[in-house]
């Protein structure tokens, strides 16, 4: 039970420049409420890692749109036009990654890894700045482990000890991101007594911090 938390903890560990992994895909298992209170927090300087750039006023897109965010490493920013205009104006750093990559580099860095190797991207403007690495005649990128300070995780069932499992397609990045960070909140859409450990897809060790009470209730 010590891993549940209040709004006003949650809104302690936050600081200026932090790397956030961010989960869910086009706000689906995204985690709304701690991403209202990142914006609420007004911490900025922020480097944001997820899929997508949200949609204008829905997931890391409030972010965005509030001047907190110096960087976005996403697969994808065309459902939030404000990516693409604060992108164009020079105020905000914007890395696209191959989706595939993506998920890979985060999966890496919780496993330990240094990186991948991949050929998705081999001449192309992926490949800019990035190591050529010939494995048996064939070339790869070097695509390096992706970490972060925090994570905030949504779509999980959790459990009074932090076990996790996901609803439906909620599942998405956010329990590979659930393994890359110093610190990983989840903000679930319910709380049961108990997850039969068959099904438990995060287990409690990765998980610091639940955030409970009235803030997760759905």
């Amino acid at each position: 039970m010590h891993k549940y938390i209040n709004k006003d903890f949650f809104k302690s560990i936050l600081k200026d420049g932090m790397t956030i992994h961010v989960g869910g895909f086009l706000t689906n298992g995204s985690p709304e409420t701690l991403i209202d209170l990142v914006v609420e927090s007004g911490i900025k300087d922020l480097t944001i890692i997820c899929n997508d750039g949200g949609y204008e006023g829905n997931g890391v897109g409030k972010m965005i749109n509030h001047g907190q965010v110096n960087k976005l490493i996403a697969s994808h920013i065309g459902t939030n036009p404000d990516v693409g205009r604060l992108m164009n104006d020079g105020r905000l750093v914007v890395e696209l990654v191959p989706q595939g990559t993506l998920v890979e580099r985060i999966r890496a860095f919780g496993a330990g890894l240094g990186g991948i190797l991949t050929p998705t991207g081999l001449n192309t403007m992926v490949q800019e700045g990035k190591e050529v690495i010939n494995v048996k005649g064939k070339d790869y990128l070097l695509e390096e482990a992706l970490g972060a300070d925090l994570a905030l995780i949504g779509g999980a069932i959790a459990d009074p000890y932090g076990n996790l499992k996901y609803k439906e397609t909620m599942r998405n990045f956010n329990p590979i991101m659930a393994t890359a960070a110093e610190i990983v909140v989840v903000e679930p859409v319910r709380i049961v007594d108990e997850i039969d450990p068959e099904n438990v897809i995060t287990p409690h060790p990765f998980v610091d911090y639940v955030l409970g009470g009235e803030e997760n209730e759905r």
